[in-house]
């Protein structure tokens, strides 16, 4: 097998796996997180590592749907206070960091949303929404093509390593999120368009 085709048939495996995350999200989660965005004030995000670069995604995005959000850590990022949103991203929902900053926002009145693979984590104890983004294999979802793609690539290889799978799949989520709440404000591409920053 050439190498250009082994990563096309992990990039195949990881979106089989993705799709099957999706489907275990809890549709009443989702609900209560999008009622929670159009309800705030002023929306905050924050993550550590690759999942902070994914909630900077998130932000840019609800930015460019004309709504207030702040990527927490920023200089420019004001302070936080009640009629505010927090979402954090974090798979284990136990970064101390983030942990420690979503319970500062918790005590100041914030709402708390967490996107993360451990709903019972420390952050999850206080979270007021949240959506799990489960990367345990689902015993049932694609078998067939993802076994046979392990047998392409050898069982004993890792295809997704470290949080590459939460991160990825909260990647996609968060951009499944603007566009259900494109639909739900009746906002077109060319409102987030003339947002979208033009000194670059």
């Amino acid at each position: 097998m050439t190498h250009g085709a082994s990563v096309k048939n992990m990039m195949s495996l990881m979106a089989s796996r993705i799709d099957a995350i999706a489907q275990m999200i809890a549709g009443g989660e989702i609900d209560a997180f999008l009622a929670a965005i159009l309800d705030a004030k002023r929306i905050y995000v924050m993550g550590a590592g690759r999942s902070g670069l994914v909630a900077k995604s998130f932000a840019m995005r609800l930015m460019h749907m004309g709504m207030t959000s702040y990527v927490v850590g920023e200089t420019i990022t004001p302070a936080i206070g009640e009629g505010d949103l927090i979402v954090a991203f974090s798979g284990s929902g136990n970064t101390k960091t983030i942990g420690d900053i979503a319970e500062t926002a918790k005590n100041l009145g914030v709402k708390v949303a967490l996107i993360s693979s451990n709903p019972d984590s420390r952050i999850g104890k206080i979270a007021d929404y949240i959506i799990r983004i489960e990367t345990q294999r689902d015993p049932v979802s694609c078998d067939a093509h993802e076994y046979e793609i392990r047998q392409m690539l050898g069982e004993h290889r890792s295809f997704a390593p470290l949080g590459t799978i939460f991160e990825t799949t909260s990647l996609i989520f968060g951009d499944a999120v603007i566009s259900t709440l494109m639909d739900m404000t009746k906002t077109e591409e060319s409102d987030l368009k003339r947002r979208h920053t033009n000194i670059e």
